[in-house]
């Protein structure tokens, strides 16, 4: 996808109104490829941050990823995000970052982490899925293609498709751990949408923040430059309505 997207012939873009666009932050690991941030920097005006540095951001996108390194900055910068009620989007990597940083900072679950790079943790919350177990082989064998997402009536992500039957594009081996699911419906942190075959976890949203989004899926790859994806409508509205000094989302934002 990198490669592709910097190889693409040089096209005019018509820039949005710079008074208009709030700074929106894209967290990545620190492996990623520098042709791919230069060309976000340079075609679509993404801001790149520490995350110790995130005061006067309109929004946080963290998406899907592969390895260690900076998973626990990814971690913090949800924190702030959650406690700041600055709006926050996290796609596949960034919604199981986001189960993390809430398993340990409010449902107290010291330690909670991912099995994938932290095996013995104490709290898997996020779980090697049932029929990874006994791959080997790496290449082509994660959960992918389109899967079937039913969503919770009343949710802020149900709001947004403004229907309860979805499908949405996965690439991913691990998943929300359904041992914790009670304790997350039980708190603040409720679990919006499900697989309706498998009753896998494919959504958590924070109801009384502005905007708190966690997908597993891969809404990017749905979302067309004048067809976006609904959640990322959202996201930008919320941003929006941040930067304005606004707590909650217009629904003209939205639309």
């Amino acid at each position: 996808y990198a490669s592709s997207l910097v190889s693409q012939p040089r096209r005019r873009v018509v820039q949005p109104r710079a008074s208009r666009v709030p700074p929106v932050v894209v967290v990545l690991a620190p492996e990623a490829p520098k042709p791919l941030v230069l060309s976000l920097k340079k075609r679509l005006g993404v801001f790149f941050r520490e995350p110790g540095v995130l005061e006067g951001v309109g929004g946080l996108l963290i998406p899907g990823g592969f390895g260690e390194r900076g998973l626990e900055g990814k971690i913090e910068a949800i924190r702030w995000a959650r406690e700041n009620q600055v709006p926050f989007f996290g796609i596949c990597l960034g919604m199981q970052c986001a189960v993390i940083e809430y398993s340990r900072n409010v449902l107290g679950l010291e330690g909670a982490h991912t099995i994938e790079h932290s095996p013995d943790t104490p709290h898997p919350v996020i779980a090697l899925m049932e029929e990874q177990e006994n791959v080997d082989e790496k290449g082509g064998t994660m959960r992918l293609g389109a899967y079937a997402c039913d969503l919770v009536e009343g949710s802020k992500t149900r709001e947004l498709y403004g229907t309860e039957h979805i499908s949405e594009r996965h690439r991913h081996r691990y998943e929300f751990n359904n041992e914790y699911l009670e304790r997350f419906n039980a708190s603040e942190m409720n679990v919006v949408g499900f697989n309706p075959d498998r009753g896998l976890v494919e959504i958590v949203e924070l109801p009384q923040h502005p905007f708190f989004i966690g997908v597993q899926f891969h809404p990017e790859f749905k979302s067309r430059p004048l067809d976006a994806h609904p959640i990322f409508r959202g996201f930008v509205g919320a941003a929006l309505a941040h930067s304005r000094g606004e707590s909650r989302i217009k629904e003209s934002s939205m639309a």
